[in-house]
C-alpha cells in the first residue's frame, strides 16, 4: 500500500517541477502537429536528404504523407523521449537519493510507516508523473490534430503508440528508481541513473546516422520503441515495448527491496 500523505507531499514538493515539462512537452505536441502538411513534408524531405546525418541523428529522416507518420517521426522520435526523460532523471534522484543525501530519510523512517509504505509510495509517484507527462502529450496532440485537421489523425494507433511510449517511459523511470534506491549519494544516483539515460539517447543517436554505426542499436534499450513498426502494425514492435514494461518493472521491485535492506546514513 501508498501513503497518502507522503504521495501529496511529493506532489506538492515537485508540481513546480512537473509544470515546467508538462509546458514544454504541450509546446512541442502543439506546435509539431500545427507543422503538418503534405507540401511541407516534400520540403522537409529535401533539407532531410541535404543533411541526412542530422536528420537521421533525431529520428527524422521521413516526414510521413499521413498526420500520425509525420508525429511519430517528428516527436515521437526524439522530443517527448528526451524531455521527458530529463523530468525522470530529476525526479528519480528527488524521491529517494535525495532525502538520504539530506539527511531527511531517518526522520522520515522514525514515522509509524513501514519502509515498504513508503519507498512503494515514491515508485508509484514516479509512475504517476510519467502518466501525467504522457497524458499530457496524448491530450495535446488530439486536441489539436482534430481542431487542425479533424479526422486526420488515428486515434487508435495514436493511442497504441503511447503505450509504447510509457513503457520505454516507465523503464527509464525504473533505472532511474533502481540507482536513487542504490546509492546514497545524489552525486552517484544522477550519474548513474541520469547517465545511463543519456548515454542510451545519444547512443541511438549514432546508430541511426549511418550502415557503419547501425549496430549500436543493440547497446541501447531505446530501440525497443519503434514508432514508425508501431503505427505500421508490426506485432514485432509490440512485443518490444512490452519487454520494456517488463524489465522496467523488475528494476523497480529490485529497487524496494534494496531500500528496504539497506543501512541508512544517520
Amino acid at each position: 500500500m501508498i501513503n497518502n500523505t507522503l504521495f501529496k507531499r511529493e506532489l506538492k514538493s515537485n508540481y513546480k517541477t512537473m509544470l515546467i515539462f508538462i509546458a514544454l512537452i504541450s509546446m512541442y505536441s502543439s506546435v509539431v502537429v500545427l507543422m503538418f502538411d503534405p507540401k511541407l513534408g516534400e520540403s522537409l524531405s529535401v533539407m532531410a536528404e541535404s543533411m541526412p546525418e542530422i536528420f537521421a541523428a533525431f529520428g527524422m529522416m521521413n516526414a510521413g504523407a499521413t498526420l500520425i507518420e509525420f508525429v511519430a517521426n517528428y516527436l515521437y522520435g526524439f522530443i517527448l523521449i528526451v524531455i521527458p526523460t530529463i523530468c525522470i532523471i530529476i525526479l528519480g534522484n528527488k524521491l529517494i537519493a535525495r532525502y538520504v543525501d539530506k539527511g531527511s530519510m531517518a526522520y522520515l523512517l522514525a514515522t509509524p510507516n513501514k519502509r515498504k509504505n513508503i519507498v512503494t509510495t515514491q515508485a508509484v509517484f514516479m509512475a504517476f508523473a510519467i502518466l501525467v507527462l504522457v497524458g499530457i502529450a496524448v491530450l495535446i496532440s488530439i486536441g489539436v490534430g482534430q481542431i487542425a485537421f479533424p479526422g486526420d489523425l488515428d486515434i487508435k494507433k495514436f493511442l497504441l503508440l503511447n503505450v509504447g511510449l510509457y513503457g520505454l517511459l516507465f523503464f527509464i523511470g525504473g533505472m532511474c528508481f533502481l540507482s536513487s534506491c542504490t546509492f546514497n549519494d545524489s552525486r552517484y544516483s544522477y550519474g548513474v541513473g541520469g547517465g545511463l539515460a543519456v548515454v542510451f539517447i545519444l547512443i541511438q543517436m549514432l546508430s541511426q546516422v549511418g550502415d557503419k554505426l547501425e549496430k549500436l542499436k543493440y547497446l541501447t534499450p531505446l530501440t525497443l520503441f519503434q514508432p514508425d513498426k508501431i503505427i505500421a502494425g508490426d506485432s514485432s514492435s509490440i512485443v518490444c515495448f512490452i519487454v520494456l514494461y517488463i524489465i522496467g518493472l523488475i528494476m523497480y521491485l529490485v529497487g524496494i527491496r534494496i531500500f528496504m535492506k539497506k543501512d541508512f546514513p544517520v
